[in-house]
């Protein structure tokens, strides 16, 4: 047996010992585990999950085992994602810290801040949320407004940041301040992290068209934060800012996968039923259904793919960019789909039977996907001029 066949088997024997029956099967965008000071679970097994997931550090299972992860190498990782999905395991943790945050202070971060908040973070002790667009800053980020004066042993933060998910409930945000007003716009930012609960920090949810929201505007009215929170370099926060994007796309992207609630093919089958054959009695809307499932697979094999040029070192920079945009029109097909199963029944838009309108609100955030983490325009863009080097781009 080679070390990855022992690793495959022993990985199988611990969740399956492990992973309790409730945290296995579909789970609900709104069910997931976001962690934090007060967090909130479906079950105590869910509670249960996390805190085994995160012991082991496995909610973060390529970050080093000296800062809280599970220190697997590429393959071992590859591995355990298989075996999770093997058993129908739910996430064990939603994190923007995990997701974004913590390859930046891995790349960037001081020891101490290494030590400081990547365990935490790995065993969902603490929630961030990201300070990046401003109201006059949206896709041309790097003119952001918000200001952070110098004070000696600290800075005075005055701005406001928008679109920021779920800043009314994060612990933590991570946030891009101008500390040189002077310099070019590339320049002069930096990227320090402060506490929501300093005093001068307030948030205001947005509601969308979909009548719900993670999204908040959040206000800046002198506040304070200490200079040992800077990550990298003064004036130099754009280099992070760009890393943390490229995680960010990938994260966005990943939502294509298809892999959340139920499948799209199940949700088909019990509001329209079976044919003879016991498949789904509508064949147009079974040929979408399954060109869907064959696009997804093959997304899935391309962020594996992409995850070991990564690893190697080899990926293109620009290559987030064609993730975020794919990965955001499947999840886009996928809840069209689900509308289209459900007939004029998804349209409804409260009432227990629908779950408050569950598939047509669902259905409406998704057009977000094409706006957040860049729009899909600015990434076709980057995908034009940086992956095809096309002529004019």
């Amino acid at each position: 047996m080679t070390d990855l066949e022992q690793f495959r088997a022993e990985t199988r024997a611990w969740l399956e010992a492990n992973c309790p029956a409730e945290c296995r099967g579909p789970m609900a965008d709104d069910e997931m585990i976001w962690g934090g000071r007060n967090p909130t679970f479906k079950t105590p097994a869910h509670k249960l999950w996390l805190e085994r997931m995160g012991a082991r550090g496995w909610t973060a299972p390529e970050w080093p085992q000296a800062y809280g992860g599970g220190g697997l190498s590429r393959e071992e990782a590859k591995v355990l994602a298989s075996e999770l999905r093997r058993i129908k395991a739910q996430p064990a943790l939603a994190s923007f810290g995990v997701w974004m945050l913590g390859p930046a202070l891995l790349a960037f971060g001081t020891e101490e801040q290494k030590k400081r908040f990547l365990p935490e973070i790995v065993r969902g002790e603490i929630r961030w949320c990201q300070g990046y667009s401003e109201p006059g800053a949206g896709s041309d980020l790097a003119s952001i407004q918000t200001r952070a004066e110098d004070r000696g042993d600290h800075w005075i933060v005055n701005g406001q940041k928008i679109w920021t998910s779920y800043a009314d409930k994060a612990d933590w945000i991570f946030c891009l301040v101008r500390t040189d007003p002077e310099a070019p716009k590339h320049l002069g930012i930096s990227f320090v992290l402060f506490d929501m609960k300093t005093p001068g920090v307030t948030t205001r949810p947005i509601t969308l068209i979909s009548g719900k929201s993670p999204f908040c505007e959040t206000f800046f009215d002198d506040v304070r934060v200490e200079k040992e929170n800077l990550v990298g370099t003064l004036n130099r926060g754009w280099d992070v800012a760009k890393y943390l994007l490229a995680h960010e796309r990938t994260m966005i992207g990943a939502m294509g996968e298809v892999g959340g609630g139920r499948p799209v093919g199940q949700v088909a089958l019990d509001a329209i039923g079976a044919d003879d054959t016991g498949r789904l009695d509508e064949p147009m809307l079974r040929a979408r259904i399954a060109d869907l499932e064959i696009d997804a697979a093959a997304f899935r094999l391309a962020m594996e793919r992409v995850g070991d040029q990564v690893k190697a070192k080899q990926a293109h920079p620009a290559i987030a960019s064609m993730l975020k945009y794919y990965g955001s029109e499947l999840n886009k097909r996928r809840h069209e789909l689900l509308m289209a199963a459900g007939g004029a029944d998804a349209l409804e838009w409260e009432g227990e039977r629908s779950h408050d309108g569950k598939a047509a609100r669902d259905w409406l955030r998704t057009k977000a996907n094409s706006i957040e983490g860049g729009t899909s325009e600015v990434q076709l863009n980057i995908i034009a001029k940086h992956l095809l080097q096309l002529p004019g781009a």
